[in-house]
This record gives C-alpha cells, structure tokens and sequence, in this order.
C-alpha cells in the first residue's frame, strides 16, 4: 500500500521520518527501523535530544474543527500502520525504566517507533535510555497516564491494544467529533468524561484545563448540553435517592451515629425535621425523607456547587477529598462531576456576573453561609463522551473507554484489569 505525499509532511510520526518524497510505503519504514544500527548506549549522545517529536501538550480545544482535520490524518495514519501488520505486543512481564538493559527493551523501541512516539535515530539496542525514557513518557501522556516513564501493568496495557483496534477507536470517535465540533460556540465548558478533565474554552483556545472525577461504571456521567446558571457557594448537599438507598442506609445499619458525625439532616416530605433514632433502619423507608448535608468543610461538595438545568439532575462541584485527584483511574462519583482547582473555574463563569470577583468569591466562602449566585451571560456546558482523538500531526490521544461505547472490549483498559 502506497501512502502520499500529503500524509507524510502533515505527520510527525517515526513512519513519516524516512518517507523520501512519498515514494517510500510503511513497509520499507518498518524495515528501516529493523536494521537500523545499534545507538544509545550510556555512553554514546545519553540525552533525548534526538526525539523532535510533536509536544502532547495542546490549548487546541477537543472539540474543534482543527482537531477534525488532525484525527483525519489520525485515522490515515492508522489504516497506514494497520495495512503494513500494525505493531507486535511487547512483553509484559516487567517494570522496565531508565537505566535497565534488557532483550525485552528491543520490541519496546520497536513498537514506540511505529506509533512516533521514538525517532528511528535513536537506533534498536536493549538499553532503556534517555531515548526510551522520553519516549515512554510521550507514549503515557497521549493515554492519560501519568508520565513517570516507567513500564508498569497500565502503560503495558495500553501499549498492546492492537493497531487494528486502535484505529476503530479513531474511526468510531471522528464521527462523535464531527457531530459536535464547532456547535459549542464561542465560550464554553466541556467535560469529557472517559479522559475525566475539562476545559473552559474562549475563542477556539482553552484557557483553563481541570482534572476531574467522573462517573463509576455502575453510575454514570450522562451526556449533557446545558448552560451554567447559577453558582451556589457554601452549598447544602441533598443526597440522591440512588445514594441514599445504595450507601446512606447501609452506613447507619453499621454505624447509627453516621448522619449526625456527617452533619447530614433528614426531613419529611411535609418539611419537619425527622430524628434518625425514630426512623427503621431495617428497611429502605428512610429513601420516602430527604437528606440534606449542611455546609462546612465536611459537605461532599465543599465549598462550590455549579449549577445547570439538567433532567439526570447532575452537577459540577468541589469536594473534601482532594487525594482522588491524583487517582490513575478518576470513575469515582455517583454521576456528578467533581472539579480539581474549581475555584479557577467558578472566577472564570462569574467574569461577567457583577460583585463576584475572585476576591469576593473567596470572601463568600469563608463566611460558611449558603449564597446562591445567578450567573450573568450563562455558560454553555458540554459533558461528552471522547476516547480517542488528534491535536497535532502524529499526536494521537487515546483513552480508556470507560464506558463500553467504542465497541472494543481490549478498550476498556482499567475495569480490565
């Protein structure tokens, strides 16, 4: 199979590195990478300096138009890789990183030149070095991974999703990309839920960027197209039925003290406050009150909520626990959509809502007291479902399909596991 012109100098993939003048095909790249010499021992050129690869980093919004084009090369880039045999699975049977020499570092080069992640100049030899090191970190941050280098059970796993799948995975998400690029509109916030972030968007540029706790397997994060209307600082949290039946009344059949330790009120439907200790714990009555959290530093929403009309009933908010942040695997919530950093956010959807600068806002919160903001010029919000994408020629993001809606069970890399 032939390849062109134009896919070769629109990508900065390892395949496109020996391409002379559109007449070389992957095959003879692959060759190429094959035989080429032994290099980067520890004492020969010990630096990354050779991997000119593309930067993963991007402020090109994921739903954009320009994100269209680059998936589309993505996705020829794909077909190309997939017609030449794709890549063979490197063996997963140790924890590889810098400073290791190993027989099992030749397929790792290997199948990190393929994919563009390591310049064919770094050569095929069993030391993992500066080159490799680089090229693995490369490798984890266009799979959300943390970019540690080191080869552990997950970086394995992403690694040995097979080009074929990959490419469906490209292919199934375009047509998700050119449903949505581009309506968004000029200001917005996106959440996209198996990459667990979201970006504040403003003129075709993403201004903030925010890691995110989204939806369990068994709880899902809806899709979601409303406006953000109103931020509610020092909230009162209600507890969902669902949360309710599933965590609420098991905790106080263990422990009867639960709702008073966790400053969480029941009322009836008539509006009385209700004591726990007259309430059957035996059986799921308690789902007919509402349970309401008081603010305070112990509200699982903390100290913001970010409000939308919504028929799931989901949200945006703070939480108490910052640690899930740096979880790998962030499919933790009932639904709603937890925010690291949310007060960035909040500052940016108030701009144009009059008294609620970031020095007020920080003011509200230390009050403790319950303050709903009605935001002016309310803010489109965008909770989408994207697992593979392109920002850059030969920068292809890939994700774990949380899910299941790509169709690939090998994609659903960490409930796999």
């Amino acid at each position: 199979m032939r390849t062109s012109r134009r896919f070769f100098l629109t990508g900065a993939s390892a395949l496109a590195a020996a391409v002379v003048a559109g007449h070389a095909s992957a095959q003879d790249v692959v060759g190429d990478i094959l035989k080429s010499s032994t290099r980067g021992n520890w004492d020969d050129q010990f630096d990354a300096r050779g991997n000119n690869t593309n930067k993963v980093a991007s402020t090109l919004p994921i739903f954009s138009q320009q994100t269209v084009a680059f998936t589309e090369q993505a996705v020829a880039q794909y077909q190309n890789i997939v017609s030449q045999g794709g890549w063979e699975q490197v063996p997963a049977t140790k924890k590889l990183q810098l400073g290791d020499d190993d027989p099992d570092v030749v397929p790792l080069r290997k199948r990190l030149m393929i994919s563009g992640d390591l310049p064919q100049s770094a050569g095929i030899s069993t030391a993992f070095d500066s080159y490799v090191d680089s090229a693995v970190k490369r490798f984890q941050l266009r799979h959300g991974l943390p970019a540690d280098g080191a080869m552990g059970k997950y970086t394995y796993a992403a690694m040995n999703v097979s080009a074929q799948v990959r490419l469906g995975q490209l292919q199934t998400n375009l047509q998700r990309l050119k449903e949505k690029a581009g309506t968004l509109g000029s200001r917005y916030v996106l959440v996209d839920i198996p990459g667990a972030q979201v970006e504040a968007v403003e003129n075709d540029r993403v201004v903030l960027r925010h890691t995110a706790i989204v939806g369990k397997i068994d709880r899902q994060t809806p899709i979601v197209n409303s406006k953000i209307n109103e931020i509610i600082v020092n909230p009162y949290w209600n507890a969902p039925v669902s949360i309710v039946r599933k965590d609420i009344i098991p905790l106080m059949r263990k422990d009867p003290n639960y709702l008073k330790e966790s400053h969480i009120r029941l009322f009836a439907p008539d509006g009385s406050e209700v004591d726990p200790m007259n309430v059957d714990w035996s059986t799921d009555d308690a789902a007919k009150y509402r349970f309401r959290q008081d603010p305070g530093s112990n509200n699982a929403m903390a100290s913001v909520k970010i409000n939308f009309p919504s028929p799931d009933g989901v949200y945006m908010h703070d939480t108490p626990q910052q640690s899930l942040f740096g979880k790998l695997m962030r499919f933790d919530s009932s639904g709603c959509v937890r925010v690291q950093n949310v007060r960035d956010l909040v500052t940016w959807i108030l701009r144009d809502t009059p008294g609620w600068d970031r020095q007020h806002f920080e003011a509200a919160i230390k009050t403790g007291e319950n303050t709903p903001i009605q935001v002016v010029n309310p803010v489109p919000v965008h909770f989408l479902y994207l697992s593979a994408w392109s920002t850059a020629p030969g920068v292809v993001q890939f994700r774990d399909d949380i899910y299941a809606l790509d169709g690939a069970s090998e994609l659903q890399i960490s409930s796999a596991q």
